[in-house]
């Protein structure tokens, strides 16, 4: 049984994300394993006051990177972009970036 920190890793700070705040749309890099279900039960149980309306998950391949010439991947990993009720607490962690 994973916990609630073991599914959500970090938030992700991009302007596209920041962007999604206006619509409570959160984005979060999650254990790759992790189905929608319990990303949104760690979501509301890491942040209280918090009820989830959607989750929508991205598989991200990882990219080619060289080193002069030697090339490889970097990891791929999953993002998920959750969406809360229009009844629900804001995330703070996220208001403090804005």
């Amino acid at each position: 049984m994973k916990t609630a920190q073991d599914i959500i890793l970090k938030p992700i700070i991009t302007e596209e994300s920041m962007a999604g705040l206006m619509m409570k749309k959160y984005t979060f890099k999650v254990a790759k394993d992790a189905n929608k279900i319990e990303i949104a039960k760690a979501v509301e149980e890491v942040f209280p006051g918090t009820k989830v309306k959607k989750v929508n998950t991205i598989n991200v391949r990882g990219h080619e990177r060289r080193q002069g010439a030697n090339s490889g991947y970097t990891p791929s990993w999953k993002k998920a972009i959750v969406t809360l009720t229009e009844d629900s607490k804001d995330i703070e962690f996220f208001n403090d970036m804005m």
